[in-house]
């Protein structure tokens, strides 16, 4: 299995909560800033998918938090893309502090939906594959 994409994410003071750690919706927030750049690495943008009529939907999230992030940590957020069959796919995330502690982990389920249909597509890898110029780090 090839390594996950991997982010560096500075944590802001403007996103941190009353407690003075990281709002806990950011945590989701820097997953999804991830998992766009992953997909912008492998050479797919939302101009792409958006020119085919089918874009992604996520449908279920799952986040574990291990510990929290204050203002000026930096984090390393990963993006594993993992295929199967049928019309839906999952993506694990990982934060971690750069001194490799787990902070938090998301665990997505996705697909793929027809812009026109409203509906999800079969075989979103091979869509996937098909836009990607760097497969590779999609896990294909």
């Amino acid at each position: 299995m090839a390594q996950p994409f991997q982010l560096r994410i500075l944590v802001r003071g403007y996103e941190l909560d009353t407690q003075g750690h990281l709002n806990q919706a950011v945590y989701l927030q820097y997953c999804e800033h991830a998992r766009w750049e992953s997909l912008r690495a492998a050479g797919i943008s939302q101009d792409d998918l958006i020119a085919t009529r089918i874009g992604p939907a996520v449908l279920e999230n799952t986040m574990r938090f291990h510990r929290e992030l204050r203002g000026g940590d930096e984090v390393d957020v990963t993006c594993q893309w993992i295929w199967g069959d049928g019309k839906t796919f999952r993506v694990h995330q990982e934060i971690r502090r750069t001194d490799g502690v787990l902070v938090a982990e998301l665990t997505s389920v996705a697909g793929l939906i027809d812009l026109n249909k409203r509906k999800l597509i079969s075989e979103p890898a091979e869509h996937f594959h098909k836009l990607a110029e760097n497969p590779e780090i999609m896990g294909f």
